[in-house]
């Protein structure tokens, strides 16, 4: 099994699932549930290593881009 990422897909999806985790949190603090900053941040690391362990087991990065050769 191959999976077909772009390196640039990659982090693009990881950043805004960053941003909407830590948006999460910040309405939470709004509403009175504080939740450190630390413990976030090493999950976002971890998601990310994890990730990219699963790209490297699945056939790794897609170097070339698929698409008919010039005549």
């Amino acid at each position: 099994m191959s999976l077909d990422v772009t390196r640039g897909g990659l982090l693009v999806t990881l950043a805004i699932f960053g941003v909407i985790v830590y948006e999460m949190r910040t309405v939470l603090d709004f509403v009175g549930i504080e939740l450190p900053l630390i413990p976030y941040m090493a999950a976002v690391f971890a998601l990310a290593g994890l990730t990219l362990w699963i790209v490297s087991l699945t056939g790794g990065w897609r170097t070339e881009p698929s698409g008919d050769d010039p005549a």
